[in-house]
């Protein structure tokens, strides 16, 4: 377990990946830093005093949540000035695109995956959380969190095959 002297050394180590899936769980980067955001303070809040590594799970959820009630709150939005607010257009990408054909094939292959798939996948690769705190997070066992990344990780290596195979066409 590290020993955090500040807030600022703890958001160095967990920040980035944090900010990923803020981005799954927004339809912008502004969205996504604005819950990156509320999440911490909400956590800091909570438990101001020094950061542990126990607080990860909890930033994630609060990360979750933030998302779905800022989603409801821009939903709420739109139907009122939909006449009014034209569309933003797609969703941003979740990873900066390099040059190389696997990447974009890859982050394709992710994003066709359900989401609740995707969001385990996310949360274990890139998040690090145990499939205990991604069940807490998620609010699901820790046994659904496992058989939902086992799965998920069989339906991305079909895809790509899938892809792979059409691509040698």
């Amino acid at each position: 377990m590290a020993d955090f002297a500040t807030w600022s050394d703890w958001l160095r180590e967990y920040g980035s990946r944090m900010m990923l899936y803020a981005r799954q769980q927004c339809r912008s980067e502004a969205d996504a830093e604005d819950v990156l955001q509320s999440a911490l303070i909400k956590t800091w809040k909570s438990h101001g005093d020094q950061p542990t590594d126990e607080l990860v799970g909890l930033v994630y959820t609060n990360i979750r949540r933030c998302a779905i009630d800022l989603a409801r709150s821009h939903d709420r939005r739109q139907q009122r000035e939909q006449s009014v607010v034209a569309d933003t257009g797609p969703p941003i990408a979740w990873f900066e695109l390099p040059d190389d054909d696997e990447t974009r094939a890859l982050q394709v292959a992710l994003a066709a995956l359900p989401e609740k798939f995707r969001e385990v996948i996310s949360l274990k690769l890139w998040g690090d959380l145990t499939f205990a705190q991604i069940g807490e997070t998620l609010g699901i066992s820790q046994n659904t969190a496992a058989s939902r990344y086992r799965y998920g990780l069989e339906a991305l290596r079909a895809q790509l095959a899938c892809e792979a195979e059409s691509f040698r066409r």
